[in-house]
């Protein structure tokens, strides 16, 4: 019996195929999305806030519990951030809303992220076609060190 999937919107590194093959983690299914209702902030680590003037854009994929609990625990444990579930209503780009899960870390400091952090998403937001005001808005996320 094939364990079960849910829909996931991720929205920082791991809208990244290559760092989530990292931890053994390849979506069958996955589409560019967007979360009307938050903002992104990265510092060190993506992480979303709740904002009524925002909308964050990420994709939308598919995973069991078991390779999401993986991820996160790599999140947690390698990474140095925690996050936890919420449920979301996300849009894809063709206008389907789909209920998805999302992780927010309720908790992370503030500090500056690296140069290299900021270009493994938004690297992936220019293809996938994010609109260019987001990815200025990923890259203001760099600062001179």
């Amino acid at each position: 019996m094939m364990p079960t999937e849910v829909w996931t919107f991720f929205y920082g590194s791991y809208i990244n195929l290559d760092v989530l093959k990292e931890v053994n983690y390849i979506p069958r299914r996955y589409e560019v999305a967007r979360l009307p209702g938050f903002d992104i902030t990265i510092g060190p680590l993506a992480n979303l806030v709740r904002s009524d003037q925002h909308t964050a854009y990420g994709i939308v994929a598919t995973g069991t519990h078991a390779e999401l609990d993986r991820l996160y625990d790599h999140a947690k444990d390698v990474l140095g951030g925690q996050y936890l579930p919420e449920a979301v209503l996300v849009q894809t780009l063709s206008g389907q809303w789909l209920p998805a899960l999302t992780y927010i870390s309720p908790s992370l400091g503030g500090e500056s992220p690296s140069h290299d952090y900021v270009d493994r998403i938004a690297g992936p937001a220019r293809a996938y076609g994010f609109p260019s005001w987001y990815v200025d808005r990923l890259e203001s996320f760099k600062t001179t060190s």
